[in-house]
């Protein structure tokens, strides 16, 4: 395993859309360097492109900080949102260091994904989990969290980041 370097905005690989995973068992090493770079960073998730790789995949872990670790190697997900309310919540971003934005998503999701073994789940995720997987989700798409924030905010945030760098 190793430390994978994380791409920082503005870097280009961090706006195109990835390409699906066609032999899950081919990124098991990826995913392991994944998680290793995602709890040295700290954080939550990290998704394919933020270490250069245009792939759909992602890794997360919404409760290692808290106790218990819960990883999870996502290939291929895909979100749906179920019904519930959105909420407005904090999101920090490994790509976009020292730069947190207020983001509205669904509470509740369905995702679904392949595993390393390339068996398909599907599962409802609430609170953290639900937020980071779409999170991670929009990083495959080429979505920053900040473009979620109108224009003005967006600028603002930008000008932000830059004089933080």
């Amino acid at each position: 395993m190793s430390l994978l370097p994380i791409l920082t905005w503005p870097d280009t690989g961090l706006r195109a859309a990835s390409m699906p995973v066609r032999a899950p068992s081919a990124v098991a090493r990826l995913a392991g360097d994944m998680f290793e770079t995602m709890y040295a960073a700290p954080g939550r998730g990290l998704a394919a492109p933020q270490v250069g790789v245009r792939s759909r995949l992602f890794v997360m872990d919404a409760t290692w900080k808290d106790g218990e670790k819960t990883p999870m190697v996502c290939i291929n997900p895909v979100v749906e949102p179920l019904d519930g309310p959105e909420e407005a919540g904090e999101e920090a971003c490994l790509s976009m260091p020292g730069v947190s934005v207020m983001v509205t998503r669904p509470t509740r999701i369905r995702l679904r994904y392949t595993d390393l073994d390339d068996k398909t789940h599907e599962v409802v995720l609430t609170g953290a989990a639900a937020r980071i997987a779409q999170h991670e989700t929009d990083h495959l798409d080429g979505v920053m969290h900040f473009q979620h924030l109108p224009l003005a905010e967006r600028g603002a945030l930008l000008s932000e980041y830059e004089a933080l760098r």
